[in-house]
């Protein structure tokens, strides 16, 4: 088997392989490339040593089964039989559901994960969204703090789990989305600079040193990243990849690393007769991040809105610290602005900033289902002090609207695991670092952090206590009782709605109507014949829908469709979805 690596200021590299040493050759044909031939076989371990340091695992190795600090293994993608034959399934249209696999079960495995499609196919979303699975130190992590890049967490059952989790996905008609982390590589495990320049001072990010994507030795550290990305792809058959923090990615280059990735992927999409696709994060506001590259944007396929989800988060909790302040002084006003522009901040100031940010989308070229809409996520629940759900705090009405909101705009919605039934579990910022000394710098500076907004210590969950994950487990009882039981029901509804309506997967988002009063609290809009109105308020509320004949759809409450009056009548923190005729 030839094995090779990329280690460009090296004098010597070797490569022990079941205990032998061998020295690698330098490749004539690649700068930097070093190589050699070793017998081996699928799970044989490995490791490369530079200049007689010690033995390293090998920056794109696919397992390592002994974690991030131990030696890597061989993987034989061939010997996996896939069982699907799976033609695809496009983002247009699509219903995502954000899952993190350690703790969607209690077992915290792939497979105990696979072993709950089911739910999501009754549930009826399209894709699962799967949270970064490369190796981190420990068992238990949210995954952002990953290292080796092409392989996958071995507590989660490692490489064989991955396929037989997807498999199974594709078997039961869903689309799988995988989490990557490019910006950064955990702080523990990572071992990239022993080999080569794969970081550099040139620009700094939150968590350092900038992934080098534009200094000397960057089109190395760009074919990595760009391997790691169509490998999942490929080799996994994954449908789609969301990429965290893209605002994070320091590149000056005339061809920017994302435009190079979606035109990759592009390519692999044509090759595989698969449709593949691009979902950046990014709190940039910048349309052409998803503007096509014909039209000289990027060219990704989506990004996630954090605008929308701020508008509704203020407007359903009042909420207006932080980010929050700018959207809070006038929450519905906030949202009507969302849903027909897509980003509150477009060219506007804001004060969390305290300068101006974005820029304006043209709405009437750029398709809706290019924005993902969502309210809540794993950062907007991980990321408060106790990793409180809005269920912790809001009535099952007033969740009902949430859900109405989300699905029936004109975004691709995405839901946080367990939303769906209102679930009562936390999901709490948790770690399992096996430096004692990173540990309790995580510990310290989590409790520093909330404390600066008035949190007791003691009330800022330690993430490194194995209770924070365990708390942070779905519990599947929960869907068989109320009112779980009933706000599950109504996301069945609406999902089920979104599909058989072709108004509410309309990608125009000049076609949107808004019309909302702040004091009474509520909203409603118009997408083609179907009409959404949702009451935040306590009081009933009576809106004005026209004198159309109209029909209801569903509804949290008992409703009558408007008489010749047009005005709807809802009950306090209530929803409903009509068609007029």
């Amino acid at each position: 088997m030839q094995f090779e690596v990329w280690a460009p200021q090296a004098e010597r590299v070797t490569l022990q392989c079941e205990g032998v040493t061998r020295a690698l050759e330098r490749d004539a044909a690649r700068r930097g490339w070093w190589s050699g031939e070793a017998e081996a076989r699928d799970g044989t371990r490995y490791g490369f040593a530079v200049d007689d340091g010690p033995v390293r695992p090998d920056p794109r190795s696919r397992r390592q089964p002994d974690g991030p600090d131990g030696l890597s293994a061989v993987v034989d993608h061939g010997r996996y039989a896939w069982r699907a034959a799976w033609p695809g399934r496009p983002l247009p249209g699509a219903v995502l559901y954000e899952l993190h696999v350690g703790t969607y079960t209690a077992e915290g495995t792939l497979d105990a994960a696979a072993g709950r499609l089911g739910h999501l196919v009754e549930l009826g979303v399209t894709h699962v969204e799967l949270m970064p699975l490369c190796p981190f130190p420990g068992q238990h992590g949210w995954g952002y703090e990953g290292v080796s890049l092409w392989a996958v967490h071995e507590p989660y059952g490692g490489p064989e789990a991955l396929k037989r989790f997807v498999d199974r996905a594709h078997e039961l008609g869903l689309g799988v989305v995988l989490d990557v982390v490019h910006n950064h590589l955990g702080p523990s495990g990572n071992y990239l600079p022993v080999f080569g320049p794969y970081f550099t001072d040139t620009h700094h990010t939150p968590w350092g040193s900038a992934v080098n994507l534009d200094a000397p030795g960057s089109d190395e550290v760009r074919a990595f990243l760009l391997g790691s990305a169509l490998a999942w792809l490929r080799d996994y058959r994954i449908d789609g990849l969301r990429l965290d923090a893209v605002h994070a990615l320091a590149d000056t280059r005339a061809y920017p690393f994302l435009e190079e990735l979606s035109e990759s992927v592009d390519a692999l999409a044509a090759e595989t007769g698969r449709p593949l696709f691009l979902i950046a994060e990014s709190d940039l506001n910048d349309p052409r991040l998803i503007t096509p590259r014909r039209e000289h944007g990027l060219g990704l396929h989506a990004q996630w809105n954090d605008d929308f989800h701020h508008a509704l988060h203020t407007a359903l909790t009042g909420e207006s610290q932080g980010y929050y302040g700018d959207f809070a002084r006038d929450p519905f006003a906030a949202l009507a602005k969302t849903l027909t522009g897509g980003f509150f901040h477009d060219g506007t100031y804001s004060s969390f900033r305290d300068r101006c940010h974005g820029r304006r989308l043209d709405r009437t070229r750029l398709p809706a289902h290019r924005l993902l809409g969502y309210s809540q996520t794993h950062d907007q629940v991980g990321n408060r002090a106790q990793g409180d759900r809005l269920s912790a705090s809001l009535s099952p009405g007033l969740l009902a609207c949430a859900a109405t909101l989300t699905l029936t705009s004109p975004f691709t919605p995405m839901l946080f695991m367990g939303e769906e039934w209102a679930a009562g579990t936390p999901w709490q910022f948790f770690t399992d670092h096996t430096d004692p000394d990173l540990a309790e710098a995580v510990r310290r500076g989590r409790r520093r952090e909330f404390a600066a907004h008035g949190w007791a210590e003691e009330d800022v969950p330690d993430p490194q206590d194995p209770a924070t994950r365990d708390r942070s487990c779905l519990d599947w009882s929960e869907p068989e009782r109320e009112p779980h039981a009933r706000v599950l029901a109504w996301y069945r509804r609406l999902i089920a709605l979104r599909h058989a309506q072709a108004d509410l997967t309309d990608p125009d988002l000049a076609d949107l109507k808004v019309a909302h009063d702040a004091q009474a609290r509520w909203l409603a809009f118009r997408r083609g014949d179907v009409r959404v109105a949702v009451n935040l308020g306590k009081a009933p509320a009576a809106i004005p829908l026209g004198t159309r004949p109209a029909r209801v759809l569903a509804a949290w409450e008992p409703v009558e469709a408007p008489g010749p009056d047009g005005l709807l009548h809802v009950p306090g923190e209530s929803c409903v979805v009509l068609e007029q005729d």
